[in-house]
């Protein structure tokens, strides 16, 4: 169940960091709004996520879940573009992030 908060938290802050983004500096209400209460869901679903995972392992994967996530949705839906530089560095950030899973907490 924790990992179903957890995935539910990154989802929750992928659509409002879109939102974020979409609100063009919250001048439009309604994603600005919807970018406030998904925030608010996304900082709960997390905080029970932490219930039973530690934080670090948590925090880590919730952050490379969101930055992998937005760069991809900043290069489809805004047009930005991603250099092989960055490419490297996101493939580095999920590698970290899986050997944070794997080993990089003494569990429960």
């Amino acid at each position: 169940m924790q990992y179903i908060l957890l995935g539910s938290a990154i989802i929750l802050e992928i659509i409002a960091t879109t939102l974020l983004k979409a609100s063009e500096g919250f001048t439009k209400l309604v994603p600005a709004a919807g970018c406030i209460v998904l925030y608010i869901l996304c900082f709960y679903a997390f905080s029970k996520a932490l219930l039973r995972i530690d934080l670090g392992v948590a925090y880590a994967t919730w952050c490379a879940g969101g930055i992998v996530a937005t760069t991809i949705i900043s290069a489809v839906v805004f047009g930005q573009k991603v250099n092989t530089v960055g490419v490297i560095a996101i493939v580095l950030i999920i590698i970290g992030c899986v050997i944070l899973n794997l080993f990089g907490t003494s569990g429960h």
